[in-house]
């Protein structure tokens, strides 16, 4: 089946339907509550992407009225939950990094030391703040009142990977800090560390010539965001 000018965006929107129908509005908050950690859009796109798939006739629209308003509904079809199993069966792209913390960071000699201090210390609490809300998403299913339990199988694996990362930002942040703390008010006198180097380069050796060990997850506390539905054809969502 083809189906052209199909972004990742739009079968990140047909995985959600796939999970249970929503209007346009339902779509993007729970794009905002999930995907967005993941792939973020701006809303303006989120609205037209149903519409997009309706045209292809990956979804059917319907309109439902609650009092005196009226909404429209999107729910996939068979060929949208086929498009959408196609797409999985190609591996996918690495991620594709925004981090302007880190983008200060490359440009730091432009700016004072205290500019860089202030923005690794801004990464560490983003990082910490990211940690917490891991925390609290992770606590809920450790209970037993995760609102999405179906899909525990699928978040625990992308749930670990965003947690390891948001504590992997704490760490450089703060060890980037200690090292900074070192240099001259003017970063442009700044010295570099050959220790550091070398380490750099033992770590990009070693990762390159073998996958790191696996990990093991003990229990669902390290789950980080909501689920998006359940795996079941009739999804639990509560």
């Amino acid at each position: 089946m083809s189906t052209p000018s199909l972004t990742t965006t739009s079968y990140a929107v047909l995985g959600l339907l796939s999970v249970k129908p929503w209007s346009s509005y339902e779509l993007t908050q729970q794009m905002d509550r999930s995907l967005s950690r993941i792939w973020p859009r701006a809303v303006s796109k989120l609205y037209e992407e149903p519409k997009k798939l309706v045209s292809y006739g990956l979804a059917s629209a319907s309109t439902e009225r609650t009092g005196r308003r009226a909404r429209t509904v999107y729910t996939i079809t068979a060929e949208g939950r086929h498009a959408l199993a196609e797409w999985l069966h190609e591996p996918g792209g690495g991620p594709s990094m925004e981090f302007e913390y880190l983008l200060k960071v490359f440009f730091a000699e432009n700016g004072t030391k205290s500019d860089l201090m202030a923005t690794l210390a801004a990464a560490e609490a983003w990082a910490r703040a990211r940690c917490a809300e891991s925390l609290a998403v992770g606590e809920q299913y450790d209970e037993g009142t995760g609102p999405f339990p179906g899909r525990l199988p699928e978040l625990q694996l992308v749930s670990r990977f965003l947690t390891d990362f948001y504590v992997l930002v704490g760490q450089w942040a703060s060890w980037a800090a200690s090292i900074a703390e070192t240099w001259p008010d003017d970063p442009r006198q700044a010295k570099p560390d050959p220790d550091v180097i070398t380490e750099t380069v033992r770590r990009a050796a070693a990762g390159a010539s073998a996958p790191p060990a696996p990990l093991v997850t003990k229990s669902a506390g390290q789950l980080t965001s909501d689920a998006t539905g359940s795996r079941a054809r009739q999804p639990r969502t509560s």
